[in-house]
């Protein structure tokens, strides 16, 4: 929906490929196993940096007046732009070479890997803002965006996310919210591939 991603693209090459600078960062070695609560690369728009997956609505609290500390992976693209806690943020998007769903009984599940079908970057649409932490320091976070499965996803999952082409970039980027409806939809049949990913080694990064 994702529940995992995996990047394994040198960083020079998504910056070409995603036209955004990649400024002072330093490159990360191969990442396959990427999970919620983890430094994600993204490209905003003032280029790419990362971001920590996951996100704790700025201002959110509950019926105390206290702070809400529920972090948010992933949001609905019917609702995203709808509800409270997500008032106020930005947006961006987030390479990876392929993400991970899971099916089956609790501890006896399978797991899948989806790509593109010809291999090439996906590039997930999200959301973003920046968390100001007990003490003082500002954390920036990001949740990916959701919405019903594409046929190549449906068989294992009722969630997908949603996938950008680089024409909808700077759409989704830059665009007023009420011109993204078209952008969140599923991507186009044939596009994916599923596969199992018996050969991934869950401990490792």
């Amino acid at each position: 929906m994702p529940g995992r991603l995996f990047l394994t693209t040198p960083l020079p090459r998504i910056a070409e490929l995603f036209g955004g600078p990649a400024g002072a960062l330093a490159p990360d070695p191969p990442r396959n196993n990427i999970s919620p609560g983890e430094e994600i690369l993204t490209l905003t728009q003032s280029g790419l940096t990362r971001m920590r997956w996951g996100l704790i609505p700025v201002g959110r609290v509950n019926a105390r007046g206290r702070p809400v500390m529920e972090t948010i992976v992933n949001a609905r693209s019917e609702t995203v732009f709808s509800k409270s806690a997500f008032q106020g943020v930005s947006r961006c998007i987030v390479p990876a070479d392929g993400w991970y769903e899971w099916t089956g009984e609790k501890r006896r599940k399978t797991a899948w890997r989806i790509t593109s079908a010809d291999r090439q970057l996906l590039a997930f649409a999200a959301i973003c803002d920046v968390w100001k932490a007990p003490g003082g320091l500002e954390v920036a976070q990001a949740a990916m965006v959701t919405c019903p499965p594409s046929a190549d996803v449906s068989g294992i999952h009722h969630r997908m996310g949603v996938l950008l082409v680089p024409s909808q970039f700077d759409t989704w980027l830059h665009a007023p919210e009420e011109e993204l409806a078209d952008l969140m939809r599923p991507y186009p049949d044939g596009s994916l591939t599923v596969e199992p990913a018996d050969d991934v080694d869950w401990n490792a990064p």
